[in-house]
């Protein structure tokens, strides 16, 4: 977003967390405006989840941004954190000229399709080896460093995959409050930013009124996967 800050207009990301519950329901949990990220502010939001009420979290998809899976573990140490598949894949057709986009994203496929761990990092190899992991490197590094957060949703049927490997649902949530930003040009204050986006999410957080059609499917899975933690939720 675009405020006036000293007599200057700069840029400020915000940041939204968008919880979801053990019975499907999804919760705005907070927004920050940080003209300045890293390790130190996420460990500030996750600190100020957990002391305003927040006593678990199962599992966390994110994006790829640097030192968030830390400071998640080392305020829910037994958190699972999964990257966002759909965001890794963007990231890793930024390597590719417009031409050979679509062989290689048909070709990363085989990966996030697979069936169990092994089998992935079997694909990953293979793509490795390639033409096309061989033509563009910096792809099969990409994934090799994310690996420990996108391996998790292996261990889920491809229903539950999907609600998994992306995060669309924060993604829609974005797309509206960028509409009702675009329109407005600049910001006076940082209070007056955050104004507008709560009286947004507080509107869209009213229209959520059902869980996600696979999530039955996905309580069942997780009642086994989480045990305790996931029953307690549930009561």
């Amino acid at each position: 977003m675009k405020i006036r800050h000293e007599g200057l207009v700069r840029n400020k990301a915000v940041h939204i967390a968008l919880g979801v519950r053990a019975d499907g329901t999804k919760e705005i949990l907070g927004l920050w405006l940080e003209q300045n990220e890293g390790a130190k502010f996420w460990l500030r939001v996750m600190n100020e989840l957990r002391n305003r009420g927040v006593e678990d979290l199962l599992l966390a998809v994110v994006d790829g941004l640097k030192g968030f899976p830390a400071a998640i573990r080392a305020v829910f140490p037994e958190a699972t954190v999964q990257t966002c598949i759909v965001h890794l894949l963007r990231h890793s057709l930024d390597f590719v000229s417009w031409k050979d986009r679509r062989a290689v994203a048909a070709a990363l496929k085989d990966i996030y399709r697979a069936i169990d761990p092994a089998a992935a990092e079997a694909a990953l190899t293979a793509f490795e080896a390639g033409p096309w992991g061989r033509k563009y490197a910096a792809i099969g590094q990409s994934w090799r460093r994310a690996w420990d957060e996108v391996v998790p949703f292996y261990a889920f049927p491809a229903e539950v995959r999907r609600i998994l490997y992306t995060t669309n649902a924060i993604e829609a949530l974005n797309a509206k409050l960028r509409s009702a930003v675009r329109t407005r040009g600049h910001f006076p204050t940082d209070e007056a930013a955050l104004k507008l986006l709560y009286l947004v999410l507080n509107r869209t957080e009213k229209e959520w009124t059902m869980p996600a059609r696979e999530w039955s499917m996905a309580k069942a899975q997780f009642a086994v996967l989480f045990g305790d933690r996931f029953n307690k939720a549930m009561a």
